[in-house]
């Protein structure tokens, strides 16, 4: 939708999500997960990677690569990874006039994960090569043959798919190779003569299906769909729905890599190149040394064990610095303790409060399933309580984290009681380093921010 009211650096555009401006580029709105939204004017040719940088810097993010630009069709309920080469103006060109579509800016933690950890994406009975490869291929070279031109990797295997102007779902095993989608028309038959074509990709992206359910009574909320750039009727959607994550996962990364080829191993590593070439100094943990100011004389700290010894006194003489300004801000009759266990986590970037299980369920698939991702939150079935909600494998688990009560201190707990933490901080910090009795280390929290 176009208008030609003039807007001006950051304020928000009433009429539109895409507004022409004279002489001066174009100004989009993006949103952000609580749906609160920014505009920004923006050159005609930008590309999603500068979309991702500007906000990056104007909210004083911490960029780690992982930024990600959606396209949310919302009227279709589906959306997409906008990747980091693509043209946001040619992106909106294709929304219809009273479409309700938008940008989101959010974190996409498994944008790239395929090219670091691959053999956790394309399941081994998924996946076979094809014979142009004189032979097996090294799984660790799986990626490698997505890459190269003269070769391919198949992905195979059964999909429910909507059949089109009908209700119905219909089960049906599906090839994908680099000159399409084909559905076998006779059991799990290969053969030329039975497969029939679907779709190609060159014109055409693939979108996550929201709510398949719900939305299209799909047998599974594992839905996704294959959209023409050409198209923005529901009619035109070619549907399909996976039996569980991750087979969803692996049929919408194979998609990617045929559609993008070398260009998307190509925005993985730019980000790298441009940090190895950069003349400011490189700060490492071997670039890092411990130093002592207690004296009249500064000094490096050589022995590690003293090392680790004044990390954690510093540590501690934080909590407690933080822990008497608190104080002023709480009531007379609140303990020292008691402020250390309950306000300093309010601050941290991986705690979301009241949040529900079902939306830190959405907020973590939407941020990446990878292992790892994870948020802490309130209880809603127990308020003295707090649950560690993280991704292993696909998918979503909770862990409730106690108050243990130790001779009239206050600690807490993911083990009843068997470690034992004097806060969340300290908690979430222990786990980041050791697996405990998690199933996996924490690595990457969920963040919201406000654009």
């Amino acid at each position: 939708m176009l208008c030609t009211q003039p807007c001006i650096g950051y304020r928000a555009c009433p009429t539109s999500e895409l507004c022409l401006v004279s002489n001066r580029g174009k100004v989009i709105k993006v949103y952000n997960e609580d749906n609160t939204s920014r505009a920004v004017e923006v050159p005609s040719d930008i590309i999603a990677r500068d979309i991702c940088q500007l906000f990056v810097l104007k909210n004083h993010c911490i960029d780690d690569h992982s930024w990600t630009l959606f396209e949310h069709l919302s009227h279709l309920g589906i959306e997409r990874t906008i990747e980091d080469h693509e043209s946001v103006m040619e992106v909106l060109s294709g929304w219809g006039m009273d479409s309700d579509s938008r940008l989101y800016f959010r974190k996409n933690y498994a944008k790239y994960e395929f090219f670091r950890k691959p053999l956790e994406f394309f399941p081994d009975h998924m996946v076979s090569i094809s014979s142009e490869t004189d032979g097996m291929v090294d799984p660790s070279q799986l990626i490698q043959t997505f890459l190269n031109s003269r070769t391919c990797p198949e992905i195979h295997g059964h999909l429910h798919a909507k059949e089109q102007s009908k209700k119905s779902w219909k089960k049906f095993y599906f090839v994908l190779r680099r000159s399409g989608l084909y559905l076998s028309n006779k059991g799990m038959s290969k053969e030329p003569r039975h497969l029939q074509f679907i779709v190609e990709f060159s014109d055409s992206d693939v979108y996550t299906v929201l709510s398949a359910k719900k939305l299209h009574g799909a047998p599974a909320d594992y839905g996704f769909c294959v959209k023409s750039t050409k198209c923005s009727s529901a009619r035109d959607l070619k549907l399909f729905c996976a039996d569980d994550e991750p087979t969803r996962t692996c049929w919408i990364t194979a998609m990617r890599l045929l559609k993008y080829g070398m260009q998307l191993y190509q925005n993985f590593i730019q980000p790298h190149q441009k940090q190895k070439t950069s003349p400011m100094r490189s700060i490492s943990e071997n670039s890092l040394v411990a130093m002592d100011f207690s004296g009249q004389k500064s000094r490096v700290i050589e022995n590690p064990s003293e090392a680790l010894s004044v990390a954690v006194e510093e540590g501690l003489s934080w909590r407690r610095k933080s822990c008497h300004r608190l104080s002023g801000h709480m009531s007379p009759s609140t303990s020292q303790g008691s402020v250390s266990n309950i306000a300093l986590h309010l601050a941290q970037p991986w705690f979301h409060s009241k949040l529900s299980r079902e939306e830190a369920q959405r907020l973590i698939t939407q941020q990446g399933l990878i292992d790892g991702v994870f948020l802490l939150r309130d209880s809603q079935s127990n308020p003295k309580t707090f649950v560690l909600s993280l991704c292993h494998m696909q998918k979503v688990k909770h862990f409730q984290i106690l108050p243990v009560d130790d001779e009239g201190a206050l600690f807490y707990s993911l083990d009843d009681g068997h470690t034992q933490f004097t806060d969340l901080i300290q908690l979430v910090e222990f786990y980041q380093l050791n697996r405990g009795i998690l199933p996996c280390k924490l690595k990457h929290h969920c963040v919201r921010i406000t654009l």
